[in-house]
């Protein structure tokens, strides 16, 4: 299992493209494998025959365990499978339980052939009296991953027919299940059956990254908070300017592009916000690299606007909704959602008013961004309606001071107030 993104420490298996007995050359794609942030592609490290799958579809392992064995065809790999725990009496002992399971199929492959992957055509002919519906058993018997897009998709594994070897519940089946269950006319939702007081979701690889990191967060890292409200007037107005000037461009900007815009510019007059706690020192620096907190269905993702100040409107507008939307295709590279000196993640979109983030370590600090909403504020004697806006900043006290972090959010208040000063 490689390291295939910098904060990667395990990996799970997607899906193999190349099944045992397979010939394989050096730089072919063998897997595909879900890190902490996104699907990547394991390639081969050399040429030979892949002899021997140790952590199946749906498994995980740490990164540095062996997953499978590439060997000339005729070369004797019993020493080595003895030396990682996966001889022939089953996958390597460090494996996850859902990658150890094993089902006997009703026929075994003739020698130097793979067994069928799931979705493949030999499955699906499988005849229809090879397919007994599952047993109330307690258990029933399914592929990691038909198990975890079941639990999903909201459906009772229990009851749909399997139709893989020995009636095993595969991907293809909850995936016509779901198709049956929407093309369904709609009938009340049954009670609970008895014992079924909760069900246990397995952590995907991005939700394990998003506890361990947080959990090195709040805890180690020295946090406080400073709010300030923001009349955001000026700010709507010029927006609505800037995005009659790009229409004939095919492009728009967003609230939130204009306040990554303005909080650029900031850090530009504020170094010492922009920055990293390391150990024995502080990095400043003199680029803006802002992340983007996204959500995507499993966790949360934060690709990074490089060089955000040097940037116009309509390039950051553009960057962070492509970004966004490959993140959720888990499609994103490492690079794209490494290397921020800076966040920011707004929830105005979904009403929230106010929060606190968490910093995302070695950042020093990061914007929880609120909804634009209309309130009524005294201005010189007398009550008036404006669009308002709060940001809370989360410090790491370590690196950046009260003084110094209010300093900042002056700044970014008065470019939202008077978005013309960025130009300046």
């Amino acid at each position: 299992m490689e390291a295939l993104s910098p904060t990667m420490e395990e990996g799970q298996v997607v899906k193999w493209l190349k099944g045992e007995g397979d010939a394989v050359a050096q730089g072919e794609i063998l897997a595909e494998i879900e890190t902490d942030k996104a699907t990547m592609e394991l390639v081969a490290r050399g040429d030979g025959v892949l002899r021997k799958v140790l952590v199946g579809e749906g498994g995980t392992a740490p990164v540095g365990n062996v997953i499978a064995v590439i060997a000339a065809e005729d070369e004797d790999i019993a020493a080595l499978l003895e030396s990682v725990g996966g001889g022939e009496d089953g996958l390597a002992a460090a494996a996850p339980a859902a990658a150890r399971a094993r089902t006997e199929p009703a026929t075994e492959p003739a020698p130097g052939q793979a067994a069928p992957a799931e979705g493949d055509a030999g499955v699906a002919a499988a005849p229809e009296t090879a397919q007994p519906a599952p047993v109330a058993t307690g258990r029933v018997k399914a592929s990691p991953v038909a198990k975890r897009l079941a639990g999903d998709l909201g459906l009772d594994i229990a009851g749909v027919r399997g139709s893989g070897p020995g009636g095993r519940v595969v991907k293809r089946d909850i995936e016509m299940a779901a198709q049956a269950a929407a093309a369904a006319p709609t009938v009340p939702v049954a009670a609970p059956a008895a014992g079924d007081d909760f069900v246990d979701i397995p952590l995907t690889q991005m939700r394990k990254t998003v506890a361990r990191r947080l959990t090195g967060s709040l805890g180690p890292v020295p946090h406080f908070f400073l709010t300030v409200d923001i009349d955001m007037t000026r700010a709507l107005a010029a927006r609505v300017r800037v995005n009659a000037l790009l229409e004939a461009r095919g492009a728009k900007a967003s609230v939130n592009d204009l306040i990554i815009k303005a909080a650029a510019a900031a850090l530009t007059h504020h170094p010492e916000c922009n920055a990293w706690w390391q150990d024995g020192h502080i990095r400043r620096f003199n680029r803006v690299h802002m992340g983007v907190a996204v959500a995507v269905p499993d966790g949360l993702i934060t690709p990074v606007v490089r060089d955000a100040q040097a940037k116009g409107l309509a390039e950051i507008g553009r960057e962070v909704r492509e970004m966004a939307g490959r993140a959720r295709e888990k499609k994103l590279q490492p690079h794209e959602y490494t290397g921020s000196t800076f966040s920011i993640s707004n929830l105005g979109m979904f009403g929230i008013e106010e929060f606190t983030a968490v910093i995302n370590p070695p950042e020093a600090g990061i914007l929880a961004v609120g909804a634009v909403d209309q309130r009524a504020v005294v201005v010189e004697g007398q009550v008036v309606v404006q669009p308002r806006m709060r940001i809370t900043m989360s410090c790491d006290h370590r690196v950046i001071d009260g003084a110094q972090g209010a300093r900042f959010l002056a700044t970014l208040k008065s470019f939202l107030e008077e978005p013309a000063a960025i130009l300046i």
